[in-house]
């Protein structure tokens, strides 16, 4: 009973919003871009939160970004096709929501895989289509959520730099930051004065138990509230078992209930500071366990060998890196004239170890350890990437990390009331 009636509350007041925003014709315009279909399945949860939401807003984009592993935009379009048989209970309780043909329509597909050191490479049908809606005369921003890398967003503003001022961008990054470390430093570098909102941590308050009642907890949310509710229901299942994961909801909650504008402000998902420089560390040869590097920074390796007959920006050799019980192989590229590099962003603390090793005859192959440590950004250092007056990240505040997590408690503070204005939704079905 209790639940029920908490559950009403949250429907009375959001729709009292909703309806204040509707008249006011305020749906902010949004273009997705996901790696739906890779290794984490948290992409089908949030794209099917978006699709129950999606009448809210005036959707621009859907773009398969799968810069590591199998995503395509057939995943995406999988995730529409099971919308358009929900979507008559769907419009039962609002008349907008958009067709499954229009959805459709704008599903793009992007790069797959990661871009090279330069941190861009070739035109994609997405980068085209960020362009495109970029370019789109109105009074608002497009907001460009990144549940993924880097690369379409990156490769965009390389061919159409002039759209930078059109447009505003949340990220997920955190671990997707070690899959687009090469788009990021074009971005930072190249377009410093960007409007983004860098979530490296934050976004992780919204899959922590740490204040959920037994029935909102992760394991708990799908049988009380889901329970297999229409075709979206069943497949919501089908994703680490129903259990609540969904880490890149958070961008899509901040443009659904907050003050746009001002990411300092609260907002559903999450409120940030601005920062002025991003870390990046630079060595020339190995280093030890008395190194030490931020998380989330950016960490290059230039190493000096032979001469070859390849063209700079070729991928030519490879760092694995162990940390924990598993492995991962990052790509290094030469840069010519004897000169090769490789760019690693950590994406929590701890101590790495690593080899660097290649085919090529004459390579210098070397391994080494390092030390990460929970802070971000910083001290500032001189071979920082250096921001301008709209760039955020998590708050710094300590008494706002959650189990270690920068920030997260600004997201975890509203993640009863975001999932019990779900269940609502859940009901339609």
């Amino acid at each position: 009973m209790t639940r029920l009636i908490l559950v009403g509350f949250i429907f009375i007041i959001m729709s009292c919003i909703q309806n204040d925003k509707n008249s006011l014709n305020l749906k902010p315009r949004i273009l997705i871009s996901t790696d739906i279909g890779g290794t984490d399945p948290d992409d089908n949860q949030s794209l099917i939160h978006f699709l129950m939401y999606s009448n809210i807003f005036e959707t621009e984009g859907l773009i398969s970004s799968p810069s590591y592993g199998k995503g395509a935009k057939e995943d995406i379009i999988e995730m529409i096709d099971l919308y358009e048989k929900d979507l008559p209970s769907l419009r039962k309780h609002a008349s907008d929501f958009p067709t499954p043909e229009y959805l459709r329509s704008i599903s793009k597909q992007g790069r797959r895989g990661t871009a090279s050191y330069r941190g861009y490479q070739s035109k994609t049908e997405g980068s085209e289509w960020i362009i495109q809606c970029a370019k789109k005369e109105s009074s608002q921003p497009l907001w460009v959520l990144v549940w993924g890398g880097l690369d379409d967003l990156a490769q965009a503003l390389h061919d159409a730099p002039e759209i930078k001022d059109a447009i505003k961008v949340y990220w997920i990054g955190g671990p997707n930051k070690k899959w687009s470390t090469n788009s990021y430093a074009y971005l930072v570098e190249n377009f410093p004065d960007l409007w983004m909102i860098e979530a490296n941590a934050t976004y992780r308050g919204f899959f922590s138990n740490s204040i959920a009642p037994d029935s909102l907890k992760n394991e708990n949310y799908y049988d009380h509230f889901v329970n297999e509710a229409g075709n979206m229901g069943k497949a919501f299942k089908n994703y680490y078992k129903g259990h609540i994961k969904m880490g890149d909801t958070p961008s899509l909650l901040y443009v659904m209930n907050g003050e746009l504008d001002n990411p300092l402000s609260e907002s559903w998902g999450g409120s940030f500071e601005q920062i002025h420089q991003s870390p990046r560390y630079i060595f020339n040869e190995k280093t030890t366990l008395s190194d030490t590097v931020s998380v989330y920074s950016i960490v290059e390796y230039h190493l000096s060998g032979p001469e070859i007959n390849i063209s700079p920006d070729s991928a030519c050799f490879r760092m694995t890196v162990h940390a924990g019980v598993g492995k991962q192989i990052w790509p290094g590229f030469y840069l010519g004239n004897g000169k090769y590099g490789i760019r690693y962003a950590p994406k929590k603390a701890e101590t790495l170890t690593y080899e660097i090793t290649s085919e090529i005859e004459g390579f210098p192959e070397t391994s080494g350890q390092l030390i990460v440590e929970n802070t971000w950004p910083g001290e500032s250092k001189d071979s920082d990437y250096h921001l301008g007056p709209n760039w955020y990240s998590d708050l710094t505040d300590p008494s706002l990390f959650d189990n270690g997590w920068q920030g997260a408690k600004t997201v975890l503070k509203w993640r009863n009331a975001i999932l019990l204005d779900w269940a609502i939704r859940w009901t339609w079905l």
